[in-house]
């Protein structure tokens, strides 16, 4: 990815020890958050390369478990993540993968509550940066930076293109977009990265288009 600033280098102000393996790691659980809507009842998360390795030593499973309950990186909570979750009747449980991943930081959160269930996975990068790689199945990216939309949609033609007129219609500009689809004509999802946070309507507007089955919003500009 492209460094914006210095601190994107040095990292951000955060509950130490290290930019990649906290920093990162909770904005990652926030994410997953995020993307399942709510906290979740239980959690496995499962991890690969130095983060399995270290992850203990350098707080990355306090931080992950942190990022899930919603706290940024900053927050004085995170070292106390555990006794926090418990409180909030959330049950993580850790486990080391195996096998080739695309980062030595790499990730795998599967959360549920209820009856919803979500899957997110990605690395940390350095500087507090993150990339993910798959949600729900999807091969689809994003980087965490900027207010991200999640659309779930049937894989049929005139989608792409009512959604982006949707997106332009209300005056946001588009920074990046990554599409996964699972078949043809089946079940797709489309990840947009927008220049700032939409307003309410424009969920609704891109509900009532057709072949849409779910929107949500990925942000990590705001703290809990």
């Amino acid at each position: 990815m492209r460094f914006k600033d210095v601190f994107s280098i040095i990292g951000p102000v955060m509950v130490g020890p290290s930019s990649s393996h906290t920093a990162g790691a909770a904005r990652l659980g926030r994410l997953a958050r995020q993307l399942l809507k709510e906290q979740p009842e239980r959690v496995l998360i499962t991890l690969y390369g130095s983060f399995a390795e270290t992850y203990k030593g350098h707080g990355t499973d306090l931080a992950l478990t942190g990022g899930l309950l919603d706290f940024t990186p900053d927050d004085a909570r995170l070292p106390n993540a555990y006794q926090n979750a418990v409180q909030a009747g959330m049950t993580v449980t850790f486990k080391e993968g195996a096998g080739v991943c695309p980062h030595p930081n790499f990730v795998k959160l599967e959360m549920w509550s209820g009856d919803a269930a979500a899957s997110l996975a990605g690395a940390s990068i350095g500087g507090g940066n993150v990339e993910v790689h798959m949600m729900n199945g999807f091969d689809v990216h994003c980087s965490g930076l900027y207010p991200t939309l999640v659309i779930t949609h049937e894989d049929r033609i005139g989608v792409l293109a009512s959604l982006t007129k949707a997106i332009s219609d209300v005056g946001l500009n588009i920074g990046f977009m990554n599409v996964d689809r699972k078949s043809r004509n089946g079940e797709a999802m489309t990840v947009l990265e927008i220049d700032r946070h939409p307003q309410d309507s424009l969920f609704e507007k891109i509900r009532q288009l057709q072949y849409i089955t779910d929107v949500l919003l990925l942000d990590l500009t705001s703290g809990s």
